[in-house]
């Protein structure tokens, strides 16, 4: 009955109209900034590593309201607001979601994934201005996001408030059980370890980072985040060198099948392009809001800057990552390929793996290191999941902040910090809790759970953000006049 009810929801939220929505949305944000995730893609790297103090900026960015001069006591970098988000970004989806995507859709899926992260970047570079031009002063760092440009630029609390609860389910509690599923999986593939032992042992590790704070989320995410791409990108190099005759092939295979051009690919070619847009944007956040959240912490000269710092994340995360996932499981030919409606095997490449998802990245990197892979991969996707869990935890926990802020400004009262740690421990329980929930469910559940977290957050976000625009291009074409002189 609950799979049944999920199935439904989770066909409503995610229509065609959402992924047509997706799609223009990165069109028209692509063509009103000039293409800017290419222009300036030299500039986004180097924004990466310069230093920013924004003191002139200390008492601005808190949407105009004086009553709050707060002095945030943690000041978060644009290279570790960038990791933060590029954890947020980097998870299961990068490998079991890769999987997943090959698996339903087929290899044509990819083409979508690489489709929607192209555009998808100049989603994310409104969505992260947007952020820094709306934002506000906690004691712990600067906060925003979605429900803050969406209360403050459209005047429509009621949505930012939605979409705030929205991100504490979405997050919190649906895309939590999505990480900790793919975790469980890889450990019991692996070691044989029972999923109920995976999920405590991964709530306790997580409480105690979430427990430090913003400061202590930035600082892990600044050393794991890099590190575990770097080494994962290494790994799947080595394999792809193993197998390169096969890489030109695999591309045209991609391209071919995107488009549905052989009877397979044409007969699944709605799920192909449904499958790497789904994929895509569950991995590379771009429009769901998540990496606006993270921006706003950020301290930089201008809100542009962050924008682009973001913008590069993605491409870090699908371009990169993601490909090297797809290419792996496509060069080592450790992939099944089944029909979404019926279940039917349609491709059956390695039959042995069934439909066990991080068992095709597992097996593609065993094809070459030979019982190093399932062994490998499970601890890249720890690393991965608990990242992003963190990110996950900072997205809802700077939810609960702007609804407890906002519930004050309403009835005119003062500022409760007790009832707002009240409600973030509260929180922090059923986080945890989700956690071990997720490790222990069935997988096809969990994902279902996580794509209704996505749709309904992307539903909400990108209209906002179409909206807004005019203000994010506003702020490039300042920024782009400053460069010039």
């Amino acid at each position: 009955m609950f799979s049944k009810i999920v199935e439904a929801v989770n066909n409503v939220v995610w229509s065609p109209a959402l992924v047509v929505l997706l799609i223009f949305a990165g069109l028209f944000f692509t063509f009103r900034t000039r293409f800017v995730q290419v222009r300036r893609l030299g500039h986004m790297v180097k924004l990466l590593f310069s230093k920013h103090d924004d003191a002139s900026r200390e008492d601005s960015g808190d949407n105009g309201d004086k009553a709050e001069a707060v002095v945030p006591k943690n000041k978060v970098s644009s290279f570790s607001a960038f990791c933060m988000a590029l954890s947020g970004r980097v998870g299961t989806g990068n490998i079991v979601g890769v999987a997943t995507a090959i698996a339903l859709g087929g290899p044509g899926a990819v083409f979508w994934m690489w489709v929607i992260a192209f555009f998808g970047a100049s989603t994310a570079f409104v969505e992260s201005t947007l952020a820094q031009l709306y934002r506000f002063p906690h004691h712990s760092s600067f906060r925003g996001g979605p429900s803050c440009y969406i209360q403050e630029g459209l005047h429509k609390r009621w949505i930012g408030i939605a979409f705030a609860v929205i991100c504490i389910i979405g997050y919190g509690m649906f895309l939590t059980t999505v990480q900790a599923n793919g975790a469980s999986q890889a450990f019991l593939n692996s070691y044989n370890i029972s999923p109920l032992a995976t999920g405590i042992g991964l709530a306790l590790i997580l409480a105690i980072v979430i427990i430090g704070g913003v400061r202590r989320i930035a600082d892990v995410a600044s050393v794991v985040t890099p590190f575990m791409a770097l080494g994962y990108i290494l790994i799947a190099l080595v394999v792809l060198a193993c197998n390169a005759r096969q890489i030109p092939f695999l591309l045209g295979q991609i391209v071919t099948n995107a488009f549905g051009i052989n009877p397979i690919a044409g007969g699944i070619i709605g799920s192909t392009i449904m499958m790497g847009v789904k994929r895509g944007i569950f991995s590379n956040e771009a429009g769901q809001g998540g990496g606006a959240i993270v921006s706003a912490t950020a301290n930089t000269k201008h809100p542009a800057q962050q924008g682009l710092v973001q913008a590069f994340s993605v491409y870090v995360d699908t371009l990169l990552v993601c490909t090297a996932t797809a290419l792996m499981i496509l060069s080592a030919g450790t992939y099944n390929v089944f029909d979404a409606k019926t279940g039917e095997m349609l491709v059956a490449n390695a039959p042995e793996l069934g439909n066990n998802y991080v068992n095709f990245t597992q097996a593609a990197v065993d094809s070459v290191f030979g019982g190093f892979g399932s062994q490998f991969v499970t601890i890249a996707l720890i690393f991965f999941v608990f990242t992003t869990m963190m990110a996950y935890y900072f997205y809802s926990e700077t939810s609960i902040i702007y609804i407890c802020r906002e519930v004050a400004r309403k009835h005119k009262k003062q500022y409760s910090r007790k009832l707002e740690d009240f409600f973030i421990w509260t929180f922090r329980i059923l986080l945890l809790a989700s956690v071990v929930f997720g490790a222990v469910r069935e997988t096809d559940v969990i994902w279902k759970l996580g794509d209704i977290g996505v749709g309904l957050m992307a539903w909400v976000n990108v209209i906002a953000i179409l909206i807004l625009s005019p203000q994010a291009i506003r702020a490039l074409k300042e920024y782009e006049g400053r460069l010039k002189k």
